[in-house]
């Protein structure tokens, strides 16, 4: 009863205070903004383009006194009571901040009290009206999204700027990459890491009661978030500045684990777990929510992943397109043993079941996007080679005459999935691509390499057939020894097993022959 209560005392408080202190705070904002940009435009007057050379002399010590009170300023005019923990490193302790967790714009606060050092940008926003000027006056690292070099040009100019004894400022990076929630620090990208050179770690909290700053992949937007926290009275931000992590001669030579430490220092003074997931996580949750899938079906800890499977992004996006189409019916987003065999088309078989149950790594009866995509990986697309397409067809072709007729197609997949009654036209009808009734090996071969779940049903049948000659030439074996051994004739007459052709299995035949073996066994 009392907790409505509060939350419609603070709805009705924000919009009071928001009558009042939204415009006067706009107004303030754009005052400070406009005398920034000319203090800005004085000190890259001049300047190479695209930040080539560092600013030096006076304009890079007018930059620093009048950019940083302006910012202080800026924030407190918008409510920021920011406390401040521990001593900020110089440039030549630590060429670079690592700031976590990163939940908001408003982190930007670090870079006025970090005394501005440099931040990764993309070149459009330096086109941006005032807002540019000023952001180029802070001398970022541009980083373009349609050059495909760009990951490895920043890189190079990060190491470079951190090495360069102090000519550069220091660099200030968000090693998440994304917002999060600041539930848990997820996985650090590399590129703080890579130089090599000592890290600042930084920590960032919002200890309020109602959290308006947080911007995340799902929620309000930039605009509600400004509006919203402009509208509070006050706004709280803790930033900590941790002691110098130096890295060891074993973290120079692995980023990787260098991030790690990094990180779990971090998460263990703000007292939060860690976790896999990563940027390109949030780039598949986007996608899944597009999907009409929950957002959280694309947090396969992909980082975790590719490095174990060796996969791409863009193959896991693909694949995502496919469990959508496969789990979009199914409750949660998750797939059923009933929606894996509609998607296969094919009956709830036992043999569909143990397949079911490889995806099923966690055993609690459905398929999650992560199992599915290692299911894929571990799975079907190993047994889907060249070799085994080539053998399942000259299996399915049992008059071998070069084509796959929908009797010959029915016969092979009624007798792997044990089920003589089953009707395989719709499957038939999907890779019969030019509706000739007849299956070319082209045509056999496309579809098994866009579905390639089947590959594990035709090497599970052809282990089957493999087990059958193996048993059925024993038998024979056998017999001829009985018959050559010079002992007392046997009243039980014993008989010869014929070996079972490789392409001449049916439902029908298989039952018989089994039957009259077990038969003549018994006998």
């Amino acid at each position: 009863m009392h907790a409505p209560a509060r939350n419609a005392d603070s709805i009705l408080q924000m919009i009071f205070l928001g009558i009042i202190l939204l415009p006067l705070r706009i107004i303030c904002i754009a005052i400070i903004l406009l005398l920034t940009w000319p203090f800005a435009a004085i000190a890259t007057y001049s300047q190479p383009p695209g930040g080539s050379a560092p600013l030096k002399g006076w304009k890079r010590r007018m930059i620093q006194i009048v950019l940083k009170g302006l910012g202080r300023s800026m924030f407190f005019l918008m409510g920021f009571q920011v406390t401040v923990k521990g001593k900020v490193a110089s440039p030549l302790e630590a060429p670079i901040f690592a700031v976590a967790p990163h939940s908001s714009f408003f982190d930007g606060i670090v870079c006025v009290l970090a005394g501005l050092p440099s931040m990764v940008s993309r070149p459009e926003n330096l086109a941006a009206p005032i807002f540019g000027r000023i952001l180029s006056s802070l001398q970022p690292v541009l980083v373009s999204r349609q050059d495909p070099d760009s990951r490895r040009n920043t890189i190079n100019e990060i190491t470079k700027r951190a090495t360069s004894a102090g000519q550069w400022p220091q660099i200030l990076i968000f090693p998440e990459g994304t917002c999060t929630n600041r539930s848990c620090l997820i996985t650090f990208k590399q590129g703080a890491f890579i130089p090599g050179v000592p890290v600042q770690p930084v920590l960032l909290r919002y200890p309020n009661r109602m959290d308006t700053v947080t911007w995340t992949w799902q929620g309000y937007s930039f605009k509600q978030l400004c509006a919203m926290t402009m509208c509070q009275p006050f706004t709280r931000v803790e930033v900590e500045f941790l002691p110098v992590h130096v890295p060891t001669e074993e973290e120079k030579k692995d980023p990787v684990l260098f991030a790690n430490r990094v990180r779990n220092n971090m998460a263990t003074t703000l007292n939060v777990p860690t976790t896999d997931h990563t940027f390109e996580d949030c780039r598949l949750m986007i996608s899944a929510g597009q999907l009409t899938l929950p957002m959280d079906a694309g947090l396969v800890e992909f980082t975790k992943i590719s490095k174990k499977l060796n996969l791409k992004w863009d193959h896991i996006r693909d694949q995502l397109d496919t469990y959508a189409a496969i789990a979009g019916a199914s409750k949660g987003g998750r797939i059923g043993i009933e929606e894996f065999a509609d998607y296969l088309k094919l009956p709830v078989s036992d043999v569909l079941r143990e397949l079911f149950l490889l995806f099923d790594r966690n055993g609690d009866g459905t398929i999650d996007f992560r199992e599915y995509v290692i299911g894929l990986s571990v799975i079907c697309n190993p047994a889907n080679t060249e070799e085994t397409i080539q053998m399942a067809f000259k299996l399915f072709d049992m008059d071998d005459d070069g084509i796959i007729t929908e009797d010959e197609f029915a016969c092979i997949l009624q007798s792997s999935l044990g089920v003589p009654d089953l009707d395989v036209s719709k499957l038939f009808k999907e890779i019969d691509a030019d509706e000739t009734r007849k299956l070319s090996y082209n045509e056999f071969k496309d579809f098994a390499l866009k579905h390639p779940e089947y590959a594990k049903l035709f090497t599970t049948y052809l282990e089957l057939q493999r087990c059958q000659l193996e048993a059925s030439e024993e038998d024979s074996y056998q017999s001829s020894e009985v018959k050559h051994t010079p002992v007392a004739k046997s009243k039980t007459p014993v008989s010869e097993t014929a070996p079972v052709a490789r392409n001449q299995i049916c439902p029908e035949g298989y039952e018989s022959d089994n039957l009259s073996t077990s038969d003549k066994k018994d006998d």
